[in-house]
């Protein structure tokens, strides 16, 4: 039996007897710290880095202690140790459940002042109404007396002897025969009007 012990442990690969060796990293920092002081390099690394994130939730506070920010309510909470203990996530999610009663509470509040604004700005807007119609009111039923226009005197236009010849040949062709006639008969006394 001895012998199988022997040869199990001579058989176990170099990083696991190395781990056993080694302790593991006391917070996101060692962790950290590890990573960075390791030979690796590039996504290696890279992912590394995000199983220590992973692995511890808080950060070290420089005087002692752990702060864990929970991104759901944008707060950090100082905790005794690199990961929330289960009374302390208790008291962490009873947080975020007031949080959220009071986002609640903001938001039906908010609303309730928009729509209590509104109904404000409408009775305004009816007052202002009714008052702009009383006053109209008020002044249709005063008459007042507005001045007639006069109407412009109508210049005598005769015809557009460009546009039209024949009308104003005919115009000076009558012009002269009435001119003819007064000359041989006489003007007709003014007061008489001839009947035709």
């Amino acid at each position: 039996m001895i012998m199988l012990l022997a040869a199990s442990f001579v058989l176990l690969p170099g990083r696991a007897h190395a781990q056993w060796w080694t302790a593991a990293p006391a917070d996101y920092e060692d962790c950290a710290d590890r990573v960075e002081k390791s030979s690796l390099s590039g996504e290696a690394k890279a992912s590394a880095l995000s199983n220590c994130e992973s692995t511890f939730a808080a950060r070290r506070k420089r005087g002692g202690g752990y702060v864990y920010h929970d991104f759901m309510q944008n707060r950090s909470f100082d905790i005794a140790g690199p990961n929330p203990t289960a009374a302390e996530q208790k008291m962490i999610d009873e947080q975020y459940a007031i949080y959220l009663n009071d986002q609640r509470r903001n938001i039906i509040l908010a609303a309730f002042a928009k729509k209590q604004s509104e109904a404000q700005q409408q009775v305004v807007a009816e007052t202002d109404f009714r008052d702009e119609a009383t006053t109209q009111g008020a002044a249709a039923s005063t008459p007042v007396a507005l001045p007639r226009p006069r109407p412009k005197p109508r210049a005598a236009k005769g015809p557009d002897c460009a546009a039209e010849p024949l009308v104003c040949g005919w115009a000076k062709l009558s012009s002269g025969l009435k001119d003819i006639k007064d000359a041989l008969f006489g003007a007709p006394a003014p007061g008489k009007t001839k009947r035709t």
